[in-house]
């Protein structure tokens, strides 16, 4: 793994501070300060020296490197603005500086200089370098997206969109095929039937989309239907039996061309064609099971034995980093109880060398007179045995507490005896599960690329090259049967209209019945078109559930690789469908979701430790509001934690040995 260090940070004119000096000694840094002490200005400092840019991603441009009055005005023109940075990188020493200035020239003729801009130099290792040469030095040490994720906790959740956080996470952890999704799920065995050569999300939009357009063609059905039954006309008053001798003739002839129209809009043929594409799909369905059926049992197989071995394996890292841990805390611990005792050893050694000094007044205090000297002498002994009573008394109490001390050594030393044993025995068992995690990951990558494509086989290809041959067949007989209906609708209109010239009383009549079949058409429509939204829900349904069945399989692959972060990459929906997301949790809870300062830090830090791991890289983890966290979690990264203090109105640096210092 390549690691950072920040052994020393230079700020000259920069943002405020005249000079400034952080020196970390290689470890952790805690700078402290009130609102505006330029505590941030640190982070800005750093990044701007790598990238020309600050912690909030803004170019210089953007934010004013210059210290400024109160007005906005630049104070002092003039100025080279420096950020010189000492790094460790794997422990070699690397020394990186860029100066920033203003361009001042003095035209012929003038007086004065005038600005003519700014101008940037840049420096590795002391020696002058082209912007060209230090940018690639810069990126050759480590890329820009990839620091501002491991320097800062709130980045990946803060600034990366969902889509983009979605996509480092499956670039961590590994995607799941749809093939993988469907074999999951015997519910969805009819969806690739359904999906044909589109993808499932494509297909989800296409069905929603289709669905809308009918749903809103149901809505307005009812609204046309109303509107035929009120335009029909009143014909109360009227007799049609006396009309009926006279238009019997057309109405046999109406009658005789709409049954052709019947017969001619249910044709058997298309049917025909329509069950033979059926047909040929099932045998599709069934020739691209056989092929791929096995592979995919082996590929489930595989997958739930690395899922398993990766549970076994994680679970046994948790258990050496407690106990790690544990090791840590105790080892303070004895180092504290071990000063205890040296201390209370020089207090006993103080208080054992301490000697009786006594001085009593020889006279009497009321009268003056002399005192006898025995009553000197009892008064000498009574004092003398008091001190060594209590002398006695304290060192007893002295040693009882350094016993004490000593004893929760013993302990806490036998205490890390065994955690170091029971990691040692461990330790082998996480090595083997390791090894065996290899190559099952091996096998199952394997075993994927052996799923052969059906369009390789020749019935598969044949059975295609038939289908379309159909459906070509099944348009050109619609377009015939159109022309067909067209025509004997014509004759129909024809005759119905010879037919309201004969009768003008009977025409009302005729109106009625009209009015009454294309109502009749509408409410026809209206279930055929209820009964193909019903068709395209169902298709609907399975997509969501593919959906579901996808989240079910990323969910435990996903989480495995963090310790405290949990993440939801989908979302149900108030209509049942499923929404992309890409949130972060902790404890059930979201990270903009009411989530503590504290709890976010320590989510940002899980999720550096897990990406630098992945990455093999760790950078200096800047932490602003750390005043937050009363404990953060444990790193491997060097951490420099920004903390408000208001009792502190210059910064105050404290390195891990407690040196400090001051901003000038």
């Amino acid at each position: 793994m390549k690691k950072i260090i920040l052994e020393r940070l230079t700020l000259r004119n920069f943002k405020g501070f005249r000079e400034f000096i952080l020196s970390t000694n290689g470890g952790n840094v805690d700078a402290f300060g009130d609102n505006g002490t330029g505590k941030t200005t640190i982070f800005d400092a750093f990044t701007w020296l790598l990238f020309g840019k600050d912690s909030a991603n803004r170019s210089e441009q953007l934010f004013e490197i210059k210290e400024l009055d109160s007005f906005g005005n630049v104070l002092r023109h003039k100025l080279e603005h420096e950020v010189e940075a000492d790094l460790l990188v794997n422990g070699r020493r690397r020394t990186f500086r860029r100066i920033y200035s203003e361009k001042w020239t003095k035209k012929r003729g003038s007086a004065t200089d005038s600005f003519e801009g700014h101008t940037t130099d840049y420096y590795i290792d002391g020696v002058p370098a082209k912007k060209s040469e230090y940018d690639s030095e810069v990126d050759s040490l480590i890329k820009e997206d990839l620091f501002r994720l491991l320097t800062s906790p709130g980045f990946f959740n803060e600034q990366l969109k969902k889509e983009e956080r979605r996509k480092v996470l499956l670039e961590i952890c590994g995607d799941i095929t749809d093939a993988e999704v469907i074999h999951s799920n015997p519910k969805l065995s009819r969806l690739p039937a359904i999906l044909g050569d589109r993808d499932v999300e494509n297909h989800r939009r296409t069905v929603a989309a289709k669905c809308k357009d009918i749903n809103k063609e149901i809505g307005e059905l009812p609204i046309r239907i109303s509107e035929a039954q009120r335009s029909q006309p009143d014909i109360s008053g009227l007799d049609e039996e006396l009309l009926l001798e006279d238009i019997d003739d057309l109405r046999s002839r109406i009658k005789t061309k709409n049954e052709e129209l019947i017969r001619i809009q249910n044709g058997s043929e298309s049917s025909v064609k329509e069950m033979r594409i059926r047909e040929i799909e099932s045998e599709l369905l069934t020739i691209q099971s056989r092929l791929q059926s096995n592979v995919l049992d082996k590929v489930a197989i595989k997958r739930d034995e690395v899922n398993r071995l990766q549970s076994e394996f994680d679970s046994i890292r948790r258990k050496i980093d407690d106990n790690q841990h544990r090791i840590r805390q105790n080892e303070r611990t004895i180092e504290s109880r071990n000063q205890e005792a040296e201390r209370l050893k020089a207090k006993w050694n103080e208080v054992n060398a301490q000697e009786f000094e006594h001085h009593h007044d020889e006279n009497c205090p009321a009268c003056g007179q002399a005192l006898p000297t025995e009553q000197i002498q009892e008064a000498h002994v009574k004092a003398m045995s008091s001190f060594n009573l209590g002398k006695a008394h304290r060192l007893e109490q002295i040693s009882a507490e350094g016993k004490a001390a000593k004893d929760e050594v013993r302990h806490f030393e036998h205490d890390n005896a065994r955690l170091m044993d029971e990691i040692e025995r461990i330790s082998s068992q996480s090595t083997n599960l390791q090894e065996r995690l290899v190559n099952a990951e091996a096998e199952l990558s394997a075993l994927r690329s052996g799923l052969q494509d059906p369009k390789s086989d020749p019935e598969y290809q044949r059975l295609l090259e038939e289908k379309d041959a159909v459906r070509s067949e099944l348009a050109q007989l619609n377009d015939s049967l159109k022309y067909e209906v067209s025509r004997v609708q014509q004759e129909i209109r024809e005759l119905q209209a010879h037919l309201d010239t004969l009768e003008v009383e009977k025409a009302k009549f005729a109106q009625v019945r009209k009015t009454e079949e294309r109502i009749a058409e509408l409410e026809q429509q209206e279930r055929e078109l209820a009964a193909e939204y019903e068709r395209l829900q169902e298709e609907l349904f399975l997509t969501e559930e593919f959906t579901r069945s996808k989240v079910a399989l990323l969910d435990s692959k996903i989480n495995s690789k963090f310790k405290y972060a949990r993440f939801r990459l989908f979302e149900d929906q108030l209509n049942g469908g499923v929404k992309e997301v890409c949130d972060t949790l902790y404890n059930g809870v979201p990270y903009d979701g009411g989530l503590n300062n504290a709890a976010r830090i320590n989510v940002g830090l899980d999720i550096i430790n897990t990406l630098s791991e992945h990455y093999g890289f760790s950078a200096p983890i800047f932490i602003d509001n750390a005043e937050a966290v009363t404990q953060l979690i444990d790193t491997d990264a060097q951490v420099i934690r920004l903390i408000v203090s208001e009792s502190d109105k210059k910064l105050r640096v404290e390195t891990k040995n407690s040196s400090m210092q001051e901003a000038i």
